[in-house]
Parts: structure tokens; sequence; C-alpha cells
């Protein structure tokens, strides 16, 4: 009886550690879900449509019309890993007047509102912030 119970702790041991490991490594560096308002979301979103703008063939700014989800992955050596998915729609001001205040176009026809999907690595106290990914639709 003590050597059944013996092979069976054996047995049953290294699978518990497997699946604890397994189940904890799920929750160390993945994704999670954040508040819109995190001072690193606002200043990654931030970046990435003045990335986005810079890049893009518009001749309009664009800008968020609606912050859909925001999840925020942590690595500790090399920052955070925002992924921050929009709305975007088009303003009235053309890129070369990107100081002024501009308004999302009201006529939903000009406003051309479209969904992105920005990836953007930041290392905080590096002063390091990069759009790795953006896709749109």
């Amino acid at each position: 009886m003590f050597l059944i119970k013996i092979t069976m702790w054996k047995i049953v041991l290294p699978l518990l550690a497997a699946g604890f490991s397994v189940g904890l490594a799920g929750l160390i560096g993945g994704p999670t879900d954040i508040s819109a308002s995190n001072e690193g979301a606002v200043n990654a979103l931030n970046f990435a449509v003045i990335e986005h703008n810079r890049q893009s063939n518009r001749l309009l700014l664009t800008k968020p019309q609606e912050v859909i989800k925001v999840q925020r992955q942590v690595r500790m050596v090399a920052g955070y890993l925002y992924i921050i998915t929009v709305r975007m729609a088009s303003t009235s001001c053309r890129k070369s007047a990107a100081t002024e205040q501009c308004a999302i176009q009201e006529d939903p026809a000009k406003a051309q509102s479209y969904q992105c999907t920005f990836k953007v690595w930041d290392k905080p106290w590096s002063g390091e912030i990069k759009l790795t990914e953006q896709t749109c639709t």
C-alpha cells in the first residue's frame, strides 16, 4: 500500500507542477484589459495616432472617435506593450495644420470612420516608445 502511494505521488506531483507552471505562464506576461484613462495607455494612444497620421496617405488628419479596447502586456525588462483598438475618423484639418485643434467631421460620410488596432512598446524609464504594428480596416 505504501509503495502504491509513493508511486502515485511520483506521477501526480509532476503533473500538478506542470499544470501550475502552464497556468501561471498564462497569467504572467499575458495581455490584460486596462482602463482607457490609464496614463500609459493615453500616452501610447497619442503616440500611435501621431505616427498613424504621419504614415498615412490621407490628406486630412484623423483622430480617435471611440476607444474600443485597451490591453497592456507587462514585460519586466522590455517594458509595456499596449494593444489599443480604436475607431478612427477624419477631421476637417489638413495634415499641414497639425497644430490646430480639429474636431471630427460631423457628417458620417465625411468622417469616413474605420477601426485600427495599434501595438505600442513603451519603456517609460528610458523614454523609448515605438509603434510596432498597426492594422486598420
